[in-house]
C-alpha cells in the first residue's frame, strides 16, 4: 500500500508542480504582510505619542468627571433641550430622505444590469465614490461656510454624504435582483422602463426601505456630531455645556440622545420586519 501511494504522490507532484512547489513569493507573502502590519502598528504607537502612563493617569480625571455627572440634571433648560433634540431628529430625517431621493435615479446609472456599458457606468461610480469619500463632518464644515450656521447646513451635509452611500448601496441592490422577473416582462413585450418599474423596483424597494431606516438611526448620531461644529441641534447644546463644565447637564443630554437612538432603533426594527413580512406574503 505504501509504494502505490508514493507513486501516486509523485505523479501528482509532477502533474501539478504549482500546487506542491509554491514559489518563494507566495510562501513569503503572508509573513511579509504580518511583519508590515506589525511595523505600521509600532510606528503608529511611536508617532502618535501613545503613552500607557498618560492613559492610566487620565483615568482618575475620567472618574472625577463621571462623579460630577451624577445625578443628570437639565436645570431650567429642559424645554430648550427638547427643542434641540427635535431639531436633531429633523436634521437626520430630512437629510436621509433627501439623500435617498436624489440617489435613487443616479443609482440606476451605476447598476451593471441596467447600464451595461462601463464607459457610461464608470464616471457615475467614481462620482459616487468621491462624494462618499468625504466624511459628514467635513461636509458640515463646507455647508456652514456656504449657507451659514444652523440646521439647514446640517440637513445639506447629511443629504450629500448619504447621497454617495445610498448611490452605491442602491446600485448593488439592483445588481443583486432576480433577473427572471425582468426577463418575463421583456418576453411579454415590455420596454426597458417597464423592466425597471415592474421587474426590479418591487424586489429592490424593501431592501432600500430597510437601508434608509437604518441610516435614519445612524444619522441621528451624526446630526449630534455635526451640531457641535455649528449645524444646530442637540450637539450644539452638548458642546456649550462641556465648554462651561456643566457635567450634570452633559450627562442629561447624553441620556436624551441614547433614549432617542434606542426609540428610533425600536421603531425602525418594527417597520423593517413589517416590510419583510409584507414582502413574504406578497
Amino acid at each position: 500500500m505504501t509504494k502505490p501511494q508514493e507513486v501516486d504522490a509523485a505523479q501528482m507532484r509532477a502533474r501539478y508542480p504549482e500546487v506542491f512547489e509554491r514559489p518563494a513569493s507566495a510562501r513569503l507573502a503572508t509573513p511579509a504582510m504580518i511583519v508590515a502590519a506589525f511595523a505600521i502598528f509600532t510606528y503608529g504607537l511611536v508617532d502618535l505619542d501613545f503613552s500607557p502612563s498618560r492613559f492610566f493617569a487620565g483615568l482618575s480625571q475620567l472618574g472625577w468627571i463621571s462623579l460630577m455627572m451624577i445625578p443628570p440634571d437639565p436645570g431650567s433648560s429642559l424645554p430648550i433641550y427638547l427643542k434641540a433634540l427635535g431639531e436633531t431628529l429633523s436634521i437626520a430625517l430630512l437629510g436621509t430622505t433627501l439623500g435617498a431621493l436624489f440617489a435613487l435615479p443616479v443609482s440606476l446609472l451605476a447598476a451593471r444590469n441596467i447600464v451595461p456599458s462601463s464607459i457610461l457606468r464608470f464616471p457615475v461610480r467614481r462620482f459616487l465614490d468621491s462624494i462618499r469619500g468625504v466624511d459628514t463632518l467635513i461636509w458640515a464644515l463646507v455647508w456652514i461656510n456656504v449657507v451659514g450656521l444652523g440646521p439647514f447646513a446640517g440637513v445639506l451635509a447629511i443629504a450629500v454624504s448619504d447621497f454617495g452611500a445610498f448611490g452605491k448601496l442602491f446600485s448593488e441592490a439592483f445588481e443583486g435582483a432576480d433577473r427572471k422577473q425582468v426577463e418575463g416582462i421583456r418576453a411579454s413585450g415590455g420596454s426597458a422602463l417597464h423592466e425597471i418599474r415592474f421587474g426590479l423596483m418591487p424586489q429592490v424597494l424593501p431592501v432600500i426601505a430597510g437601508q434608509v431606516l437604518y441610516y435614519i438611526e445612524s444619522n441621528t448620531r451624526s446630526a449630534t456630531i455635526i451640531g457641535i461644529v455649528g449645524a444646530g441641534g442637540i450637539g450644539l447644546q452638548l458642546a456649550e455645556q462641556i465648554r462651561v463644565l456643566e457635567w450634570q447637564k452633559v450627562s442629561f443630554l447624553i441620556l436624551m440622545i441614547l433614549v432617542a437612538v434606542a426609540a428610533i432603533d425600536f421603531i425602525s426594527g418594527k417597520l423593517r420586519f413589517a416590510i419583510i413580512g409584507r414582502r413574504a406574503v406578497a
